[in-house]
């Protein structure tokens, strides 16, 4: 089963995805973790994808489809994998069922997570990250801080803000572009009956993990 994760940044995809696939087994394929991890190793891909990353620019097709297509080769994606990050324009969704359609697979489900915009960028701000790339725990100072200030709860190594999460018109940037250019997939996948949208909002008392058992009890 392949799986889409839809959502502005700070909704709470990669914590919905992290739990899916831990409870399926399926991998998740971040297009940021790998990106980030070219970024830090200073490979070529790094260097070319960081140029449009650092000013909250959208990754050109031409670095990103054949990325993913790679990873999508790989003996742990040959069930199924849950893609957060990718597809982000109606263009990359097309070459994504392209490269499923050779594999004689298909998108199962879209899941569109929606977050009121001030909460999402208070979210981004406060977000922190575990440096091990093995582990990638994801907290929230606020909403999820971990019981010791600065160190992951799961792996004991130390937690980093981003980079592109410290700069509050830079994120604003970020969503800009989310909402011009990916917007237009909700109604891409709303039309082939594959979309679900959650709304995650404190506000509303609904987390990613409520989301994320929702969504375990559809697909078991």
């Amino acid at each position: 089963m392949y799986l889409i994760m839809l959502g502005a940044q700070g909704t709470g995809k990669g914590t919905v995805a992290g739990i899916l696939s831990k409870e399926t087994g399926w991998p998740q394929i971040s297009t940021g973790d790998i990106f980030r991890k070219n970024i830090s190793e200073n490979t070529e891909l790094g260097k070319k994808a960081n140029e449009y990353i650092s000013k909250g620019n959208l990754v050109p097709d031409e670095i990103t489809v054949p990325m993913v297509a790679d990873r999508l080769n790989w003996e742990d994606a040959k069930n199924g994998a849950i893609l957060d990050g990718f597809p982000r324009t109606v263009e990359q969704a097309e070459a994504l069922e392209k490269i499923l359609a050779e594999k004689g697979k298909k998108v199962d489900l879209v899941i569109n997570l929606v977050t009121p915009r001030e909460e999402t960028i208070t979210r981004i701000l406060n977000r922190r990250v575990c440096s091990n790339p093995d582990c990638k725990a994801i907290y929230n100072l606020t909403m999820h801080p971990p019981k010791v200030e600065g160190i992951c709860d799961k792996c004991g190594s130390k937690l980093v803000q981003r980079d592109d999460d410290k700069d509050e018109d830079a994120i604003k940037q970020r969503l800009a572009i989310y909402d011009e250019k990916t917007s237009p997939l909700i109604n891409f996948y709303k039309e082939k009956g594959v979309l679900l949208t959650e709304e995650v909002s404190e506000k509303i008392n609904r987390l990613g993990k409520d989301v994320a058992e929702d969504v375990l009890s559809k697909i078991k």
